[in-house]
């Protein structure tokens, strides 16, 4: 275990165990306290969104977005193949039915030039997903949105503290701008709390909604707040509040963002720049970052050239103790929903599903692990 270089480890800052004793100390551990405010502003200040609302999942977020934009049985939802169920359960969950569209040839993420043909007069929003980090390119589907009336939902899962660049350069954070967004938490992400998530509304018309859905279906939030003297059932809704241990673990990460977030991008061009010659010699296909985007150090990915290729370099690897992954398969080709696929080919999600290959990155990676991780690829593609 002394040499494995591990793909994920959950990294602490040093103050998730005092807040968590103050939180225990205050003497409220149910959700929405001290810490689960300090977050939720800590979110509404970094991306402006109008109300951040903490969720236990980044799950818990969508499908706290497919209630509050009203799908229901019949309404279609256009959204990525190449992501993971939870984007599309949020709206099944509803009654909907999911549209998947193509991954782009040069990036996973969806291609939006596709995205229009898909609508029809039951389309009731686009998901789009910003794969590792890298945003979509927002104002061609904010076009399409409009044009057809449609809520856009960012499943911006991978993507905090990462922008889209607009056609006047503006840098707008992600999930800033469609009606809502969402984003994940779990030990994997690049802030974590074990398990966690947050629903930014960026419309002032969905606020008051938002915190009835998330208090269980009661206006509950309005109570503690004096507006109404006293709560009741007043719509549907769920348990979506994380506790305030949850909370105060995620606050003490969140304060160190700008560490972790230099250190991951400083990790990611270590590899960018390490695999030049791979890259170069088109063994490996690179990660492309568009004009429009930022990198946030999600992820490291690479695309190899075929399936097979990928299964024996993680083999590789593995032998020398470096333990690479692969990611999503597609959902339109998955066990619950091929049978309920409309046909098309989607060539890219499917290239994607076979041939993407996550290197180890976290913040506790050392620059020699790293060189371990550059040298074990170069190996295994210059060895005769």
């Amino acid at each position: 275990m002394k040499n494995m270089i591990l793909f994920n480890k959950p990294c602490l800052t040093g103050k998730e165990f005092d807040y968590i004793h103050e939180a225990i100390g205050s003497g409220q551990i149910s959700g929405n306290g001290q810490f689960t405010k300090q977050c939720q502003s800590f979110l509404e200040k970094s991306t402006s969104a109008k109300k951040c609302l903490l969720t236990t999942s980044c799950t818990d977020a969508l499908e706290m977005s497919a209630i509050l934009a009203r799908i229901e049985p019949g309404d279609e939802v256009i959204m990525p193949s190449f992501t993971f169920p939870s984007t599309a359960n949020a709206f099944i969950l509803r009654g909907a039915k999911i549209v998947f569209i193509d991954s782009r040839p040069d990036h996973p993420g969806v291609d939006e030039r596709q995205i229009e043909a898909a609508v029809t007069e039951r389309t009731k929003a686009i998901v789009p997903v910003h794969y590792a980090g890298v945003a979509c390119d927002m104002d061609v589907i904010a076009a399409v949105a409009t044009r057809h009336a449609l809520f856009v939902i960012e499943d911006a899962a991978q993507a905090i503290d990462s922008f889209f660049i607009d056609a006047t350069k503006k840098r707008i954070p992600l999930g800033s701008i469609g009606e809502f967004g969402t984003f994940s938490f779990h030990e994997t992400k690049n802030i974590q709390a074990g398990e966690g998530g947050a629903l930014l509304i960026n419309r002032p018309e969905h606020i008051e909604r938002s915190e009835i859905v998330w208090e269980k279906g009661t206006n509950r939030a309005a109570f503690w707040r004096g507006d109404v003297d006293k709560y009741g059932w007043v719509d549907i809704g769920s348990s979506f509040l994380p506790s305030e241990l949850t909370a105060a673990f995620l606050y003490a990460q969140l304060e160190a963002l700008r560490t972790t977030q230099d250190r991951r991008i400083d990790i990611w061009n270590q590899y960018n720049d390490g695999l030049q010659s791979i890259f170069q010699q088109a063994k490996l296909r690179a990660p492309y970052v568009p004009s429009f985007a930022t990198n946030n150090g999600h992820m490291f990915y690479a695309v190899c050239e075929s399936e097979r290729i990928r299964a024996d370099l993680i083999a590789f690897l593995r032998k020398k103790d470096i333990y690479s992954v692969f990611h999503y398969q597609s959902l339109h080709a998955a066990p619950y929903f091929q049978a309920l696929h409309d046909g098309r080919d989607l060539p890219w999600a499917d290239a994607y599903s076979s041939r993407l290959l996550r290197l180890p990155m976290h913040p506790e990676l050392t620059n020699s692990q790293i060189a371990r991780v550059v040298s074990g690829i170069t190996d295994f593609f210059n060895s005769p």
